[in-house]
């Protein structure tokens, strides 16, 4: 980390394992619980009203990046936060403006008053990095209020996720369980991933295969990410075309 500050990862998802760590470090000051509230890979979301009790509990900071909650989950579109009806309780909030909020680049952090005007006196790649262009910092801002005036089209993203796990799972295909808009599923050795991913483009349809690094070895993926202006009709023809990839490859029978 920048501030060289120590570090300690705590297994993922396992609440009693990040006790543990602040219990060993609860004499050191501050502490940082940092998390994703969307995990990217598996579409998964931390057990947030979990984690707020044990920074409570501790006396740490909690810090959630919410890059892919952030337009996507919550009644309004506000995120992993809202999600939990957490609204208030996180300290420090980090996002980006490159996915639901116009699809750009750049990024911020939200929290007090104090926090934002200490990085922005201290903070190097706030010091030492060229400011947004206006055509971002706007277009990140029509992005915000388009959301607040069309909470409807959240509500479309939910009703397209779930139409798409159920036909994903009646062609006997198992994407991993989560709320967001991620819909990943397993396919095996990273070489295999990959070329369903090429099948599926050939058919018309989009995604990004993972393999290790990036995931465990074994574990390699097809990540699919639902949008709100999905139609049925092209969600159909989708799973249409996961269905026969998935029969090509024996993923489901044939």
């Amino acid at each position: 980390m920048a501030s060289k500050a120590k570090r300690s990862v705590y297994k993922h998802g396992d609440l009693a394992d990040l006790e543990a760590k602040l219990q060993a470090v609860r004499e050191c000051a501050p502490i940082l619980v940092v998390t994703d509230g969307v995990f990217s890979m598996e579409g998964s979301v931390a057990d947030l009203p979990g984690i707020v009790v044990l920074c409570k509990k501790y006396g740490a900071v909690s810090v959630v990046d919410d890059s892919h909650g952030t337009g996507v989950m919550g009644e309004s579109g506000r995120g992993t936060i809202e999600h939990f009806g957490l609204t208030g309780e996180i300290d420090i909030i980090t996002g980006t403006l490159g996915k639901a909020l116009g699809g750009a680049a750049g990024g911020f952090v939200a929290g007090s008053h104090a926090l934002v005007d200490m990085l922005i006196q201290r903070s190097r790649p706030q010091l030492f990095s060229n400011a947004l262009p206006a055509t971002v910092a706007c277009s990140a801002l029509a992005a915000i209020d388009f959301l607040d005036a069309h909470p409807e089209r959240v509500a479309a993203l939910r009703e397209n996720v779930t139409y798409f796990r159920d036909g994903l799972e009646r062609i006997g295909l198992k994407p991993l369980p989560g709320p967001s808009a991620i819909v990943p599923i397993i396919v095996g050795e990273t070489a295999f991933a990959i070329a369903m991913s090429d099948k599926l483009l050939k058919r018309g349809v989009f995604v990004t295969g993972f393999g290790f690094p990036v995931v465990p070895e074994g574990a390699a993926r097809i990540r699919t990410q639902l949008c709100a202006t999905l139609t049925r009709e092209e969600m159909d023809s989708a799973l249409d075309a996961f269905a026969a990839v998935a029969k090509e490859a024996g993923l489901v029978p044939a």
